[in-house]
């Protein structure tokens, strides 16, 4: 692959993050018109009335910098066991994205039924797979290839629909789902290089920069939210990308790369959907059980939650960066692959300690204090059912900061 390739990468990233930060204002003005304000409510973090359709500025960028470094498709390198199509259209993959983006505007002015919008997201991922992004074969570590021509389109389309509701689940907190797109972007350029699918690495790379730029606007305390049309367009975009740039290779680590980026936003939303089957609530029902808002409900700021889902993001997406190039490059080298064993050992480590620490532990400590000033007689053993009981059900009042 051509240097000249990564330089097109880089910029693409460039311009995609000037553009959206440049129109995100404009997108924000053209909200308040339409009247497409998120105003604060009990399960929300939001502290004021806050203008949607950020999403629309993403796009814009996403499709500026396509129509500048994208070709008219995306080739795929050539493998022993592929089946389907080898090259993925450009424009089946922009029209998707145009399409789940005006479904998602169209949803944050009026606020659609979620019939409607799983029918528009499956439109769009139908429409990506149409264009040749989809997996019809796949080689699992120690297992080897798996082939399934017929069913692939499906798969697919279950995917890229499940990505845009998982980035979705994860927009909640003010610049958690732009700076985790980020992220997971730029590890997916980077491993697509690697895999040598460089449109797909180009793709994610705008779409890393076109997240970047809205964050300027998002951070906390946010001035504009990317509503439906942003969440769902960036988890349509990486739902691509993982199809396109690894998935569709043929590589040992083609399934367990986006597994590990993604891991944080699966496993959030895999939480949130486990908790509301159990209490037998509707799994696309809205609620406060989100990492980011227990997080919250034991005392974290919003810029320290953000700052320690970005921490984590970036050490799993790290973690995958370094099992495709180690395994790829230097496999046959015991100092590499002990770097690599001791990386995956602090992922993990890091995710046991903000999944359970963090929520459990702490909350406990904290519990404690405020339950023993109510009544400086509580026991031990009363502390420990309510924390066993708030951490259960997920419904448990923010405790105070004193």
């Amino acid at each position: 692959m051509s240097g000249m390739r990564y330089w097109d990468a880089v910029l693409s990233f460039v311009v995609a993050a000037l553009v959206a930060a440049t129109l995100t204002p404009l997108a924000a003005r053209l909200a308040r018109r339409l009247g497409a304000v998120d105003e604060p409510r009990e399960r929300g973090l939001a502290e004021r009335p806050t203008p949607l359709l950020g999403g629309l500025a993403i796009l814009a960028a996403v499709l500026v910098a396509s129509a500048i470094w994208m070709q008219g498709t995306i080739r795929l390198p050539s493998t022993p066991h592929a089946l389907g199509h080898g090259t993925v259209h450009v424009w089946a993959v922009l029209a998707g994205a145009c399409l789940i983006t005006l479904i998602g505007a169209i949803d944050d002015v009026l606020e659609l039924r979620p019939a409607w919008k799983l029918l528009g997201q499956i439109a769009a991922a139908v429409i990506a797979v149409k264009g040749g992004a989809v997996v019809t074969d796949l080689t699992l570590p120690f297992i080897g290839p798996l082939q399934f021509p017929n069913e692939g389109g499906f798969i697919t389309v279950v995917w890229l629909v499940g990505m845009m509701n998982v980035v979705n689940f994860s927009d909640g907190i003010d610049g958690l789902a732009a700076g985790i797109c980020t992220i997971d972007g730029v590890a997916f350029s980077i491993i697509s290089f690697s895999l040598g699918v460089n449109g797909a690495a180009i793709l994610a790379a705008l779409t890393a920069g076109a997240a970047l730029g809205f964050l300027f606007h998002n951070f906390y305390p946010a001035s504009v939210f990317m509503g439906d049309a942003g969440a769902n367009l960036l988890g349509y975009l990486l739902g691509v990308v993982a199809v396109v740039g690894s998935l569709k290779t043929n590589a040992v680590v083609a399934l367990v790369v986006p597994l590990v980026i993604l891991v944080i936003p699966f496993l959030d939303t895999s939480f949130v959907i486990a908790k509301r089957l159990k209490y037998r609530r509707k799994p696309w029902s809205a609620d406060a059980n989100h990492f980011h808002h227990r997080m919250a409900r034991i005392g974290f700021s919003q810029r320290k939650t953000v700052a320690y889902l970005y921490a984590w993001s970036f050490l799993m997406a790290g973690l995958a960066v370094a099992l495709r190039l180690i395994t790829h490059s230097h496999r046959h080298q015991t100092g590499w692959i002990v770097a690599l064993v001791g990386l995956a050992v602090l992922c993990a480590a890091a995710s046991v300690y903000l999944v359970y620490v963090l929520e459990i532990f702490k909350f406990k400590g904290l519990r404690a204090i405020e339950l023993r000033r109510a009544d400086p007689d509580t026991t031990e053993h009363e502390i420990d059912e309510s924390v066993r009981k708030d951490v259960d059900t997920g419904e448990f009042e923010k405790i105070g900061r004193r």
